[in-house]
């Protein structure tokens, strides 16, 4: 199909039928999902696990749309061709911003109604391991200006508010561009990408430290805003794969889509797995090397007991080198698991699903038992974690679905279409 016909064809707004059902079924499994989230919550002794399992998902979810909101932005500021294509969809999953912003109030809740629950520095009275209590800790007491309650609280909000102006000022100018064609909402994009650019690397990387981080607070490490964009990035590639094939069953993007379109953002895939394992081999690498135990604890807590005796993180230590690395490496060096459809969306399922045993890897050996053990990876948390992702997952499924019907299933007057409906390698 020529790019004339291609754009024609993608100039109606898409059919809401079969998307309105699927959209009703999202929002129902992520209701179900939330409520048993809850209900662990509500009836399990120790209530940490549910809550803790709850972070994880909402990090995960949260991360997957940062990263896609910095995919649009880096495509804006380079003026990019060939992604014009793929663009529209991410914008259409930025309005799930407000909800991971609702859905985050009940973390904040109960670290003003109980703190030190989920984040221990909270509570200047909880004692720490060794270390007397938080309010006596010399560390916390260096670090108090930052981590505080009120700063914590005011940073999440001003985060979550930048994402959605962000999103909305990118959707707002490419959405008015299809009824007018105006260029000026080109160079709006391009100045909203220069302002939010560094805007969203300076968001994600505190997010990651305030949300993440902050768990184990003792613990020094300057890579670890960009060890979290790399995830961020990884997860929104995958996601865009795995909607771009779901599209193209359906018919929609049938003569819009070529095979150099899935070839180029499989190597852009394959391009941040080496960048995930560049960063996080340097961290591991230079806290090995200097061996100082404010930092080495951090991944003694994730190899060993108290006893000595080697943990269940360490095992999961070796599926994210594996799992992580070497094998979407190894797997996405093929030419044809780039292109062919029965290839790339296997691996970026599997991309998805190593993402959330990282963060569970980073966020749940928090929990600890009465030694200042880590809890296991295998146990009733790991349901928690998957009924959290199942629900906030569906909110943001639900709604994608629901803004998809809104817009063109392309930029049609967007200067750079028919470059990208004719992108070649």
């Amino acid at each position: 199909m020529s790019s004339t016909h291609a754009a024609t064809a993608s100039s109606a707004l898409p059919s809401d039928t079969s998307t309105a059902a699927t959209a009703t079924k999202a929002l129902t499994v992520g209701l179900v999902g939330l409520a048993v989230t809850a209900l662990g919550v509500a009836v399990m002794p120790d209530r940490h696990g549910p809550v803790m399992s709850y972070l994880v998902g909402i990090t995960f979810c949260t991360s997957i749309l940062i990263g896609m909101l910095m995919l649009i932005l880096i495509h804006h500021i380079v003026d990019a061709s060939w992604s014009v294509v793929i663009r529209r969809q991410f914008e259409h999953a930025l309005t799930s911003f407000k909800w991971l912003f609702l859905l985050f109030l009940p973390l904040l809740a109960l670290a003003w109604v109980k703190p030190g629950f989920v984040w221990p520095w909270m509570d200047l009275t909880h004692e720490l391991h060794g270390h007397g209590t938080v309010g006596t800790d010399i560390l916390y007491q260096k670090k108090s200006g930052f981590l505080n309650l009120h700063m914590f609280t005011g940073m999440t909000l001003a985060f979550f508010a930048s994402w959605v102006w962000l999103s909305a000022r990118l959707r707002k100018a490419s959405f008015t561009q299809d009824s007018d064609g105006d260029i000026k909402w080109t160079f709006m994009n391009r100045k909203t990408a220069a302002i939010g650019l560094p805007i969203g690397a300076l968001t994600l990387s505190f997010a990651a430290i305030y949300w993440v981080k902050s768990l184990e607070y003792h613990w020094f490490s300057t890579m670890y805003g960009v060890w979290f964009f790399a995830n961020c990035i990884r997860g929104a590639l995958a996601i865009g794969v795995i909607i771009m094939i779901w599209l193209w069953n359906r018919g929609d993007y049938k003569g819009v889509l070529n095979t150099n379109h899935f070839y180029s953002i499989g190597m852009l895939a394959f391009a941040f797995t080496v960048f995930w394992a560049y960063i996080t081999f340097s961290q591991y690498f230079l806290i090995w090397n200097a061996n100082v135990p404010e930092e080495t604890f951090w991944y003694n807590l994730r190899e060993v007991n108290h006893d000595g005796s080697t943990n269940q993180w360490w095992y999961v230590g070796l599926v994210l080198l594996f799992g992580h690395f070497f094998i979407p490496f190894l797997y996405l060096l093929s030419y044809k698991h780039k292109v062919v459809h029965s290839k790339i969306k296997p691996i970026m399922w599997w991309i998805l699903a190593v993402i959330l045993v990282d963060m569970c890897y980073n966020i749940l050996p928090a929990l600890k038992d009465g030694h200042g053990d880590s809890l296991p990876f295998l146990s009733l948390n790991l349901l928690w974690v998957l009924t959290s992702v199942v629900g906030i997952g569906g909110v943001c499924v639900w709604s994608y679905l629901k803004s998809f019907p809104t817009a063109k299933l392309i930029p049609i007057r967007d200067p750079r279409i028919t470059e990208s409906l004719t992108h070649h390698e």
